[in-house]
């Protein structure tokens, strides 16, 4: 798929739909298009049936986390269509205690993609039909994918030879050392890395 093709696309969809696309752009030969979070579902039900996208497929539906964001994370959703040999990506930012209209009456398939977010981010998404965690066990606290998730969890689980069944405790390592600079090592970080003394030194 050409980018003019694709550009054709979004100014298209932009038109039809000025009430659900914030922006779009064309970027690395993929169309990203951000769109209201109170109209996805009705954006998606178009873009489905649409005879210039016909994205009847979902492929995905995951998320972002950017802690220092008022609106926190980006929930992104990939589709493809067979139809028109094309791809696109929505994007939706919603803050940390909002919610998200559930697109499973669009996409049945959406169940267990938006039941992983909700389990990995804490997004809730309303409408659901059965919005319950799917990954993590009955009981598990927090949620793994927020970039402020202690890296050892919050609880420790072994069996214990003595009771003769799985034990839950908490971990008992402080979580203080850890710095949310959230910057690659590589970039801007306040030590030096082994080596980087040779770089300098030519």
């Amino acid at each position: 798929m050409s980018e003019e093709a694709l550009k054709e696309l979004g100014a298209h969809l932009e038109l039809k739909r000025p009430d659900c696309v914030v922006s779009w752009d064309v970027t690395h030969g993929e169309l990203n298009v951000d769109v209201a979070p109170a109209n996805i579902a009705g954006f998606v039900e178009f873009i489905r049936t649409d005879s210039n996208s016909r994205f009847s497929s979902l492929v995905d539906i995951t998320a972002v986390d950017y802690p220092d964001r008022a609106k926190r994370f980006d929930v992104v959703y990939h589709f493809l269509s067979m139809y028109q040999n094309q791809r696109i990506r929505l994007r939706v930012s919603i803050r940390e205690d909002e919610m998200l209209p559930s697109i499973v009456s669009v996409h049945p398939s959406a169940n267990w993609f938006e039941r992983e977010v909700f389990d990995m981010f804490g997004i809730i998404f309303s409408g659901h039909p059965d919005l319950r965690r799917i990954l993590t066990d009955y009981g598990f606290r927090g949620y793994p994918l927020r970039k402020d998730f202690p890296t050892t969890g919050y609880t420790e689980v072994r069996y214990d030879e003595v009771m003769k069944r799985v034990v839950y405790e908490p971990v008992k390592l402080v979580q203080e050392y850890r710095q949310f600079d959230f910057m690659s090592p590589w970039e801007g970080a306040e030590y030096i890395l082994p080596g980087d003394d040779k770089a300098e030194a030519k």
